[in-house]
């Protein structure tokens, strides 16, 4: 039965003209993602993380553990482009977790939930590098050691000056950072030294810097500031056994080099 209008004349059927020409949205905006789709990235993050698990961290590239780092920062969003970004700026992965908050904030892609991420990455490394060399004989451990002040100090962009104290049996009692510098100068106060030395009931130390510029040679200052330190422990029957310079691929020993 046909309606009429208050006219007379019988009206149209009523349906919308939007109805018979409907577009699929996903024609209509060919960069639509429908809802029922998963983003590929997601698929590529199970992927990753159960090779991981199951290959280890050595069947994955730098860019690859950067990015198992980044999807918790960016929980929707593809992470490679930045994990990229980063290697390409810094190097890998280890100069990326290293490097400082503020050269980090300057590539695209990174903000305050990415910075966290690879600065709990980085302390939790530092942390347990630390907990395999304390309590252990810093002498017969040397190795150990030497691979934990690596792994700390090699790839920071500015000088760190650590002390590692010993108690009368070499075993590591104490590992604190006492100063921090520039590109090539750190201040370091052998009063300050012996000081602490003393409140941690110490009877030896070592001592570890790092050069940002890659070569661990001594500078004079370095020498300089050695001596003094050893002549302020010296009075006080602190032994000083050795002065470790850490640069980006090899160390140098003050006593492997005769300085002490």
């Amino acid at each position: 039965m046909s309606n009429k209008s208050d006219n007379g004349f019988a009206e149209a059927p009523q349906h919308s003209l939007f109805a018979e020409l409907a577009i699929p949205l996903s024609a209509a905006n060919p960069n639509a993602t429908p809802k029922s789709e998963t983003p590929h990235y997601h698929n590529h993050r199970a992927r990753l993380r159960n090779r991981f698990m199951t290959a280890g961290a050595g069947a994955l590239a730098d860019y690859e553990m950067l990015e198992l780092v980044l999807f918790r920062a960016i929980p929707r969003q593809d992470v490679k482009p930045l994990a990229k970004r980063l290697l390409d700026r810094f190097g890998d992965f280890n100069r990326v977790i290293s490097a400082p908050t503020a050269r980090l904030s300057e590539v695209q892609g990174v903000g305050t939930a990415v910075i966290q991420e690879l600065k709990i990455v980085e302390a939790a490394a530092h942390r347990l590098g630390q907990a395999k060399v304390l309590g252990t004989n810093a002498i017969s451990s040397w190795a150990a050691l030497m691979d934990y002040c690596k792994t700390t100090m090699a790839h920071r962009e500015t000088e760190q000056f650590r002390i590692l104290f010993l108690d009368r049996k070499n075993i590591l009692i104490a590992d604190e950072e006492q100063a921090k510098g520039t590109v090539d100068h750190v201040p370091v106060y052998p009063r300050e030294v012996a000081k602490r030395t003393l409140e941690l009931n110490a009877s030896a130390v070592i001592l570890v810097h790092n050069h940002p510029s890659g070569d661990p040679s001594p500078s004079q200052s370095d020498i300089a500031m050695t001596q003094k330190i050893q002549q302020a422990l010296e009075a006080l029957n602190i032994t000083l056994h050795d002065h470790i310079i850490i640069g980006k691929d090899t160390d140098l020993s003050f006593r492997s080099e005769g300085l002490l």
